[in-house]
């Protein structure tokens, strides 16, 4: 199937010309067909002479609709641009032209209507002049007559010969519905319909109800009016809804692929060439269905980041258009990332201004890879991008350039730290990660590489020994000096602390392996151990603690823990819980 709109001036006939070309009534309201005015969205279908399938989004032309006009165009890949050739190009032309140029569609045909009526070859050549510059410059055209049927035919056969040059849609694409009409049948429950523009969708999906995150259920489906079990874009599409209430259900709202679309507020947004770039504070923003009102920051001269009343499901490379209610002046705009850096610092807005001026249109997930710096791998998809990168730690992709100056940014935090730290040089991990503003340790675990190591959840360089401070190697001479001729009387805690040796200190000084710290408050010199393996020697084998004691001349609070230490040591090895012997005996 292939789907185009209609679109120009109010009272041009276009509700007229899509009757004449499927024999179909477009205007769904009675009030519209009394009035002779289309007021909302209507449809209409046809096979064509090639078979194919073809179905009509008719849009009202008047000013005051022209929010449906915009929300019938916006998911359709190709338009009829219709103009009266009794009045020629007229205002509604021109904004409808702008909404089409600023989506970027480019595949088309000018229709001058009322052949009979006026001179179509001048009103063809005036709509001509009128599409110079635009994304319908140089489409086809085609005079008719509705009422006469002059032309028809002809353009029945541009048609066809339209829809078969299109590009084909992905059918793998994720799905993407916005809704444009919501009603409920007798026994059925909600329907909703929406023009699909790639995807598929089959009977039993689970899809998500946007921007309320609601899980839905295809229940049953129809397309153009006939039902199906599986549809593929491009198609006009009913579906039969299950878990959804009618007024939970709008135009606007979205049907897309779980997980596979980004759902958010705030956007960063290039200008597109040709549009205009006056952008109001705020504004209306118009995807798809969907309008919405934003509030505009400009950035760039061609950028700007927007900040939506709501949120909606959006990817990398959208287009979308800002229209300002008072002036009617519309803009369209590239999407460039749907998940773009906060701006609460100074100077943030001029950076991010910079950093993403030089971007193509749409930009690459290298673009967004290198802006982000890393990223899950199941994080790209939602973004409308495919993973790229180096990958790191399995799930990780990172920007390789950015990768190379963490790395080389880490060496220099670890030397930082042991200058900063010489009593505990080495580098925790934790802290690591958040110096350097990474959202897991375990690519701080993937940055470590030799010479570098971890051990017990701390970074170790080479050269990370810990070196005391000169007041507290002082203490430790103090310490010597005063025990060298008896080292095993470990002083009391209080002389400890005159000698510059209160708990903290001599931890640190233990840790460079300066003193023996056996237990709180019991610090001998080093001269200690190999003295009391000397003198353990000579006693007769094996000794109590209470032998060792009397030996060494100390007290039982420094002979226990002493005695332990040279278990640990190798020295000493226990015989039975009373005793013990030199290990070299």
């Amino acid at each position: 199937m292939h789907v185009v709109a209609t679109a120009g001036h109010v009272d041009h006939g276009k509700s007229t010309l899509v009757r004449a070309l499927t024999g179909m009534e477009p205007d769904r309201w009675a009030e519209e067909r009394r009035r002779g005015l289309t007021i909302d969205l209507g449809f209409a279908w046809r096979t064509m002479p090639s078979g194919r399938s073809l179905a009509f989004v008719d849009v009202p032309g008047h000013e005051r609709f022209v929010t449906n006009m915009m929300a019938g165009i916006g998911p359709v890949p190709a338009v009829l641009m219709v103009v009266a050739a009794d009045e020629g190009w007229m205002p509604q032309s021109a904004e409808h032209l702008a909404v089409i140029d600023a989506l970027g569609v480019r595949h088309g045909l000018l229709v001058v209507t009322r052949s009979d009526r006026g001179d179509a070859e001048l009103a063809i050549e005036e709509a001509r002049l009128e599409l110079v510059g635009t994304s319908l410059d140089g489409v086809p055209a085609v005079a008719v007559s509705s009422i006469t049927g002059d032309g028809v035919d002809d353009l029945v056969t541009a048609l066809d010969d339209l829809v078969g040059a299109l590009p084909a849609p992905d059918d793998a694409a994720p799905v993407r519905l916005w809704i444009d009409r919501v009603f409920t049948v007798k026994g059925m429950g909600t329907v909703v319909t929406g023009t699909l523009p790639s995807g598929t969708v089959n009977v039993g999906d689970e899809l998500q109800l946007s921007p309320s995150g609601r899980v839905v259920k295809v229940r049953g489906m129809e397309s153009l009016k006939r039902k199906t079990e599986r549809v593929t874009g491009v198609a006009r599409v009913a579906l039969n809804l299950k878990g959804v209430d009618l007024a939970d259900c709008g135009r606007g709202m979205a049907l897309v692929s779980p997980g596979r679309w980004t759902v958010t507020d705030t956007l960063d947004v290039r200008l597109r060439a040709g549009t205009s770039d006056l952008l109001p504070r705020e504004s209306l923003l118009h995807v798809g269905s969907a309008s919405v009102s934003v509030r505009v920051r400009r950035l760039g001269e061609t950028t700007a980041r927007l900040v939506l009343d709501h949120p909606l499901p959006l990817h990398v490379g959208d287009r979308v258009i800002l229209r300002d209610p008072g002036s009617r002046r519309v803009t369209g705009l590239t999407v460039l990332d749907v998940r773009p850096p906060s701006l609460r610092r100074r100077g943030a807005a001029a950076r991010v201004a910079d950093e993403i001026a030089d971007w193509p249109d749409p930009p690459t997930a290298h673009h967004l890879l290198a802006r982000h710096r890393y990223l899950r791998e199941d994080e790209f998809d939602p973004l409308g991008l495919t993973a790229v990168g180096r990958k790191v730690d399995g799930d990780w992709r990172v920007d390789p350039a950015w990768w190379v100056s963490q790395s080389q940014g880490l060496g220099a935090l670890t030397k930082d730290y042991a200058l900063r730290n010489p009593l505990v040089p080495t580098l925790p991990v934790e802290v690591a990660r958040q110096l350097l503003g990474l959202p897991h340790r375990r690519l701080v675990e993937a940055l470590v590489r030799p010479p570098l190591r971890i051990e017990a959840g701390r970074i170790h360089r080479p050269a990370d020994r810990p070196r005391l401070p000169e007041a507290i190697t002082a203490a430790v001479r103090r310490l010597e000096r005063e025990l060298e001729t008896t080292p095993f009387q470990a002083p009391e805690a209080v002389r400890l602390a005159q000698l510059g040796l209160d708990s903290r200190a001599a931890i640190a000084a233990a840790k460079v392996g300066a003193v023996l710290r056996l237990a709180e408050g019991v610090v001998l010199p080093l001269i200690a151990e190999p003295r009391a393996v000397e003198i353990l020697e000579e006693l007769p084998q094996p000794f109590t603690a209470s032998e060792a004691r009397s030996a060494l001349g100390t007290s039982r609070r420094v002979v226990i823990p002493l005695l332990e230490y040279l278990d640990e040591r190798g020295h000493t090895v226990r015989v039975d819980n009373a005793s013990r012997r030199v290990r070299s005996r």
